[in-house]
């Protein structure tokens, strides 16, 4: 007797093709991301190991000193740990900003599965080697810095690649949702690199080194065979990056119907009549392969600068958080190691709903800017209350930190995903997908420099109080937002025209035309002047006519303005 189809397979019948596809490629590219975080936190959990208080221990059984640190692991027994232990985090961290910058141009360059699996296994060869210095006993500085600076460059294979693929797959309607629910990789990798990192980080802390490296690097192997770097290349139909460049006559864009509209060479499958055969036919038929975007030409996109520069002061403010917050909470609410490291994770927990509700608004409003300004703007009198009430008991501190995390790593979040994946797919670039690992690389990158710098801010400002050093991280918030005024601006501008329409502005009757010969033309100067209604009505007032322009075309309708139909994110 023959078992019925199992219930999972046939949910997988029941998905569409693309679906499937799409689900594939957004479950390898998260565990591929949550791997490379993985494999970057032993380092954090093994250091209380390299340095210990050896004193609980009795004396050095090897001789009769009264050493208190014979048990640490040299060269980080001495008095000058901390700061063995910054080099080994600003090797990792420079490396890290500096390598980004050319990782995206060697990502457009490269296939990006051959790119993304080899950069995981060489990070997990990395990871293996510092862990590898516990059995081969090495005990010199400089070892452990060659390996944390050559894990910071190979590591930046990661980012630009994974954005890239998911950028490929998912148009602009729904990336910030999707994005966002996905961005939470980040903080399932922290969690996991801290757990397995703990299970050998008393007994044998190489290994809490070398299973990271294994992990990352078998995961990598996985995407060598199964990751599908575009639609086109299993015969699915590619997403719909922007809006489409015409609205039917309720003035509802194909967009607006179906925001994963597809589009084929010619264009639009919904407008042109195509079937889903004859595309299939026209993706396998060869086509020119454009050419890679420079990395001056990518900074010369449209919100590229602004963007990156905002996230250097946001990462800056999330990298302090991440490596200063369990040493404030200690100091300051007077909890234990343990209870720190466990209240410290609820700002992780913070990060993934700000990244969700980040993504999800940003979706329904079309302005990612805005989105990132608005939680920038109320996160700076947050971190101020955190910092002078937030330690008021448990259920306070619990509270603040899941809304301060919610609100400094949301943006950063929308940024580094949804954003990224917009302006990699920009209309400047006319269809080119050839930018998508360029763009990313330079956001990331310059947001790698902010990364490196709040750490060292905080360690050089805290001996002055930890007042001085919440002014640092407000001062850095209020920059990441005025830094994207300009973007914000145009966002706002992008939303006059459709709220012009839902507000009646427009209502000239077509028999008294303002421009002689060309019916219904008050109605287009009012649309036009939606976003200053009062000089519309001087104009109508005092008969000032604009310079002539071409009447429509019978029927056409014309949408003012134009970036709002182009690109309504603002950029």
């Amino acid at each position: 007797m023959r078992a019925a189809l199992a219930p999972g397979v046939r949910l997988l019948r029941a998905l569409p093709r693309d679906s499937r596809y799409r689900g594939l490629t957004l479950v390898l590219t998260f565990l591929s991301y949550t791997s490379y975080h993985l494999s970057r936190k032993p380092i954090s959990i093994v250091k209380s190991q390299l340095h210990l208080n050896c004193s609980a221990l009795g004396p050095n059984p090897h001789n009769d000193s009264n050493s208190t640190t014979w048990c640490s692991w040299a060269p980080f027994d001495g008095d000058n740990y901390k700061e063995l232990f910054g080099a080994l985090d600003n090797a990792f961290l420079v490396a890290y900003a500096i390598g980004m910058f050319i990782s995206g141009i060697f990502g457009e360059r490269l296939p990006l599965r051959y790119y993304l699996s080899g950069g995981m296994v060489l990070s997990g060869l990395f990871t293996a080697l510092f862990g590898l210095g516990y059995f081969w006993d090495i005990h010199v500085l400089w070892y452990f810095i060659i390996v944390q600076v050559c894990n910071g460059l190979v590591q930046t294979t990661g980012w630009p690649a994974v954005v890239a693929c998911v950028g490929n797959w998912f148009g602009k309607g729904k990336r910030g949702l999707i994005m966002g629910i996905w961005n939470s990789h980040t903080s399932v990798g922290n969690i996991l690199g801290s757990l397995i990192a703990g299970v050998w980080v008393s007994s044998a802390w190489g290994l809490s080194f070398v299973v990271p490296g294994i992990i990352i690097a078998v995961v990598g192997i996985i995407c060598f065979f199964f990751l599908v770097e575009y639609p086109e290349d299993v015969d699915c139909n590619p997403p719909l990056h922007h809006m489409a460049a015409d609205e039917n006559p309720g003035g509802v864009t194909t967009s607006e119907k179906d925001p994963e509209a597809v589009i084929s060479n010619e264009g639009p499958l919904s407008l042109s009549g195509q079937s889903s055969v004859d595309h299939s036919k026209s993706s396998k038929e060869p086509a020119e392969e454009p050419e890679a975007i420079s990395f001056f030409g990518a900074l010369r996109i449209p919100g590229v600068v602004e963007f990156s520069l905002c996230l250097l002061f946001a990462k800056l403010v999330s990298y302090t958080f991440l490596y200063w917050l369990p040493l404030y909470i200690v100091n300051v609410a007077h909890f234990g190691a343990t209870e720190a490291g466990n209240l410290s994770t609820l700002f992780d927990v913070g990060g993934i709903l700000g990244g969700i509700f980040a993504g999800l608004i940003s979706d329904y409003t079309g302005g990612r800017a805005t989105t990132c300004c608005v939680m920038l703007v109320v996160a700076a009198p947050m971190l101020f209350l955190y910092n002078h009430v937030g330690q008021n008991g448990i259920g306070v501190s619990v509270a603040m930190l899941i809304i301060c995390g919610a609100l400094v790593n949301g943006p950063y979040a929308l940024i580094t995903t949804a954003v990224s994946a917009d302006l990699g797919t920009h209309e400047s670039l006319k269809g080119n997908a050839k930018a998508l690992s360029t763009v990313t690389a330079i956001i990331d990158g310059t947001g790698s420099v902010g990364a490196a710098l709040g750490p060292l801010l905080a360690g050089l400002i805290s001996p002055t109080g930890w007042n001085n050093v919440f002014y640092m991280l407000i001062a850095a918030d209020v920059l990441a937002c005025l830094l994207l005024a300009r973007v914000v601006v145009k966002e706002a501008r992008g939303w006059c025209g459709p709220m012009a329409r839902q507000r009646g502005y427009v209502a000239a009757p077509p028999a008294r035309p303002l421009v002689p010969g060309c019916p219904g033309r008050l109605s287009v100067l009012l649309q036009k002047d939606v976003c200053h209604p009062l000089l519309s009505l001087l104009h109508l007032r005092a008969g000032i006519a604009r310079p002539p322009a071409p009447c429509p075309a019978p029927g056409a309708t014309e949408t003012f303005p134009p970036q709002a139909k182009a690109a309504p994110g603002g950029f």
